[in-house]
């Protein structure tokens, strides 16, 4: 059984996809959720704050996941390899989250948005650091801007929630091995 927190995170999504998150009101969240004003304030200060916490669960997932790669590795293509895979099955996992996100990320309060923020610099830090080491241990090519090959990276994984469908022609571990070996081929110095 979903607890209501999930449960309130869940019919939230929904409504902000069809809705946008202006045009809906906690009472619509209450009412979808099948619980009381108190019931979404226990678990929520404000709508504000579920918007964050939707952000937060993908970027946090993505962030463990290249922290984990980080630790467990020490080739930095292999790293690099389980960063950019565990970061395609993101947009498996939280499809309605990111599409949220994406949509909705102008009305992100500060405070929140430094959170954020902050998580998603790390995560570009940490790829950025593995391109640095692949050059060091000559794993890499040298002639790579670490920045633009990371952001790169970013940018064409980022856009998977513009197009990606659970119905597709390919799994996503397809189209992570997909990215992987696009990714790969251009930055290894072979």
């Amino acid at each position: 059984m979903t607890n209501l927190r999930d449960k309130i995170i869940h019919s939230s999504l929904h409504l902000f996809e069809k809705h946008g998150f202006h045009g809906v009101t906690v009472n619509q969240i209450v009412e979808s959720t099948g619980t009381s004003k108190g019931g979404f304030y226990h678990h929520f200060t404000s709508k504000d704050e579920l918007l964050f916490v939707i952000h937060d669960t993908f970027i946090t997932y993505v962030l463990e996941k290249a922290y984990i790669a980080k630790n467990t590795y020490d080739s930095p293509t292999k790293k690099l390899q389980e960063i950019i895979k565990s970061f395609v099955q993101v947009f498996d996992l939280y499809k309605p989250h990111i599409s949220v996100f994406y949509q909705e990320n102008v009305y992100l309060k500060a405070d929140y948005e430094e959170l954020i923020k902050k998580k998603r610099d790390q995560f570009k830090n940490i790829i950025i650091d593995t391109i640095h080491e692949g050059k060091a241990s000559g794993d890499f090519r040298e002639d790579l801007s670490e920045e633009i090959t990371g952001m790169a990276i970013l940018g064409m994984v980022n856009w998977t929630y513009k197009w990606y469908k659970k119905s597709g022609e390919k799994s996503i571990d397809e189209i992570g091995n997909i990215y992987v070996d696009l990714i790969m081929r251009s930055i290894l110095n072979n």
